[in-house]
């Protein structure tokens, strides 16, 4: 089952800047699912919680203790917004693919966003530039740049390729344990579709590996959400 990617080349007449489409549409789609989630699942706030407001409430509580484990409340506690959108984004987005995939013609438009490289590393160097962003907010630019040279000037190429490296085993961990399920599934999937032989072999190995893959799904957004608050901690608590 070879598909390609619909891919809009030199989009305004820009010879390097080029979409892929399917991420375009899987990005608008997961967005558009997680907001309407946390709106439907939020929009009968009781004092006495009750059905999704409990689970609600417990994702917020699981986020607020990855923060507390990583850094002081009274610090961290700022970046729960971030993580709660972070981890039902990303956990939306490593699941989406799992159930079916969308083929037109030999193009391949519904998939996990996460299995695209692009995505994954858009995502943690986002991640990264906030760390920045908030480490001098914290401690302003002078001691945090500072940082940087200490203890020793020497220091400082290792410290400029630590930054690089976070960004690329973020991104290209979360990406490569996405990737994988969904070319495994893609090979069960072709197997079924060989022949009744090939489907009666296939059902099982599939529908063990996509409930294994629904378990990865869910592991990934939480490291990718605990390694966050783990950056961010470095960046702004006064005891790194």
């Amino acid at each position: 089952m070879d598909h390609t990617a619909p891919i809009v080349n030199d989009v305004f007449g820009i010879s390097w800047l080029d979409f892929n489409m399917s991420n375009v549409l899987m990005i608008a789609v997961v967005s558009l699912i997680v907001f309407v989630f946390c709106v439907w699942a939020s929009r009968k706030l009781q004092m006495k919680p009750t059905g999704m407001q409990n689970f609600m409430e417990w994702v917020v509580e699981f986020v607020k203790g990855i923060i507390s484990d990583t850094m002081d409340w009274k610090t961290g506690k700022v970046f729960l917004p971030l993580g709660l959108t972070l981890i039902f984004y990303i956990l939306v987005s490593n699941l989406v693919g799992v159930a079916t995939v969308g083929v037109v013609g030999h193009d391949l438009w519904w998939k996990s966003p996460t299995a695209d490289a692009t995505l994954t590393l858009t995502l943690s160097a986002m991640v990264i530039v906030l760390t920045h962003f908030y480490g001098i907010k914290t401690q302003g630019t002078k001691a945090y740049f500072k940082g940087y040279v200490s203890p020793v000037p020497f220091m400082l190429p290792f410290k400029i390729i630590e930054e690089f490296t976070n960004t690329l085993t973020l991104g290209l961990r979360l990406f490569g344990n996405i990737y994988a399920g969904e070319v495994l599934l893609t090979l069960l999937v072709g197997m079924a579709m060989s022949g009744f032989l090939g489907a009666l072999g296939a059902a099982i190995p599939m529908l063990a590996w996509m409930g294994f893959s629904v378990f990865i799904g869910a592991i990934q957004s939480y490291v990718f959400v605990m390694l966050t608050m783990v950056y961010m901690s470095h960046k702004v608590s006064s005891d790194h």
